[in-house]
């Protein structure tokens, strides 16, 4: 994809991907309040699939939903998050985000003939693997055998892993074309893009004074353009996506640390524990200082 920013969270990308560019994730929902994880972006693949309950999982604007069974291809670069819908406990949801290198490295013709097209392709942000659909059995069957092959680590598990991402991707080339594509006009680009720069800016700079003349400068917009971006996406303000990273942030510490409430509030920007005790009651249900709620 053509949006090419450096920036990874850094708690879902691991530090040593470089040496074998696959990471395998699972039971995230469950550390997440209302199962409901932000959005963002890595310069990875990243393929998911729902196990048990009901998943919306959004792409740039488009929200899909996922029923159990169902697996998702994202594209690199791509804004996206998930929600959970249903489901009496937290999905088990697993997720392996890769590098297209795990197949062949950038210069080599398997690469460029292969690979660049699908990470290239401006109307393909992702693909959705039906669990009803003849077509991806194999691809399903090469999912569920990474995700062992990634939990277990059994011995040779890098090259199972290999040949299992290279059967998904030669399965989406060979059918590429009929892939359901979903062209995104200039405008929608820019906005990603912007968006992309202004939550970049949030999250480096949370934990200061930020103004929604701050947000929007980091795009070099206006503060109406970057509030019509942020609800675009995100369906909030742009000081309610700063808030709520706060109080993630802010969440995360409580769980991590044994600050004090005043310094996790000045640390996640917050210069009034009052009003960080509010906020985070008034997002999650219960008090900060309530810590034996926070893995509900």
């Amino acid at each position: 994809m053509p949006i090419l920013l450096d920036h990874q969270l850094q708690e879902q990308i691991p530090h040593d991907i470089s040496t074998f560019p696959v990471a395998f994730y699972c039971d995230e929902l469950a550390a997440l309040p209302n199962r409901t994880g932000p959005m963002h972006w890595h310069p990875y693949f990243e393929i998911a699939t729902a196990q048990s309950g009901i998943l919306d999982y959004q792409v740039g604007q488009t929200h899909t939903i996922l029923e159990p069974g169902d697996s998702i291809f994202v594209n690199q670069n791509m804004l996206h998050g998930i929600r959970q819908l249903s489901g009496d406990a937290p999905d088990h949801l697993p997720i392996i985000i890769f590098s297209g290198t795990v197949v062949a490295p950038e210069n080599s013709v398997i690469y460029q003939k292969y690979i660049q097209p699908i990470l290239e392709c401006n109307s393909l942000p992702f693909a959705v693997f039906r669990h009803d659909s003849s077509l991806w059995t194999e691809v399903h069957r090469r999912i569920r055998s990474t995700y062992h092959a990634m939990e277990e680590q059994p011995d040779c598990y890098e090259l199972a892993v290999q040949r299992n991402i290279c059967c998904i991707l030669e399965t989406l080339f060979r059918n590429f074309d009929s892939l359901p594509k979903s062209e995104a006009s200039r405008v929608q680009l820019n906005s990603q893009i912007r968006l992309q720069k202004m939550l970049l800016y949030i999250y480096k700079n949370y934990a200061q004074k930020i103004t929604l003349a701050d947000i929007a400068g980091a795009a070099n917009i206006s503060r109406s353009e970057a509030g019509r971006c942020f609800q675009s996406y995100l369906g909030c303000s742009p000081v309610e996506a700063l808030i709520q990273h706060r109080l993630q942030t802010a969440r995360c510490l409580l769980l991590e640390t044994t600050w004090t409430l005043q310094e996790i509030s000045f640390a996640c920007g917050f210069h009034s524990v009052n009003y960080f005790s509010r906020q985070f009651r008034k997002r999650y249900g219960y008090s900060p200082g309530q810590k034996h709620k926070l893995g509900k």
